[in-house]
């Protein structure tokens, strides 16, 4: 459920009326200085295409931070379960679900390995940090119908979730992205990059 922030709503196929969230959402945490940072904008759109959210449909943001990704599936999902180990992370999401008035965001201070189990079934997961990944992506595997999701911008991170997903046969393939912004320099325009992200990209049935 999601209460009416402004006059601008829609419909979904269900019948049910759902908010069109405002595009910009303040992530105060940020100037908090909650470590690990929001998901890069480009990074979040591309993930949220390849989770294949459907309307109504519930997901998964484990290790979710700042919120970004739990308040942009809250636009299609019918249920946002976000989950982060860090109590000022699970704080922080909160935060950011109130400032949109959603109240379809669900936030979970815990292991999400032990949080999700048996918890299912869901629709799609989104995996943006874990300590414990090899056993939060064996649960997800068990509880998920659907597309799974992790945000890797260390290359260890990238081994053990391509490995591990290959381990329970739900691997699909690796996304690399980069992106690279414009900043002034002698009078022109000069491209900054930033690092490297990949998306791993698995599906369970």
């Amino acid at each position: 459920m999601v209460t009416q922030v402004s006059s601008n709503t829609f419909s979904n196929a269900s019948g049910k009326t759902r908010v069109n969230y405002p595009a910009q959402v303040t992530f105060t945490c940020m100037e908090r200085g909650l470590s690990g940072g929001p998901t890069q904008d480009e990074v979040a759109a591309v993930a949220l295409w390849h989770l294949r959210l459907r309307d109504g449909c519930t997901v998964v943001d484990v290790g979710c931070g700042t919120g970004k990704i739990a308040v942009a599936a809250a636009r299609t999902a019918g249920r946002v379960i976000a989950v982060d180990r860090r109590p000022e992370a699970a704080a922080c999401t909160k935060a950011a679900a109130e400032e949109i008035r959603a109240r379809n965001i669900e936030v979970v201070c815990g292991e999400a390995a032990a949080a999700l189990r048996g918890a299912g079934p869901f629709d799609a997961a989104f995996v943006g940090g874990s300590q414990d990944l090899e056993a939060v992506l064996g649960v997800l595997a068990a509880e998920v119908t659907g597309r799974i999701v992790v945000d890797c911008v260390l290359l260890g991170t990238l081994h053990r979730a391509v490995e591990t997903m290959q381990r329970l046969g739900i691997f699909r393939e690796v996304v690399s992205l980069q992106v690279a912004r414009s900043r002034a320099l002698g009078g022109g325009l000069m491209m900054t990059p930033s690092n490297p992200v990949w998306l791993v990209i698995g599906e369970a049935v």
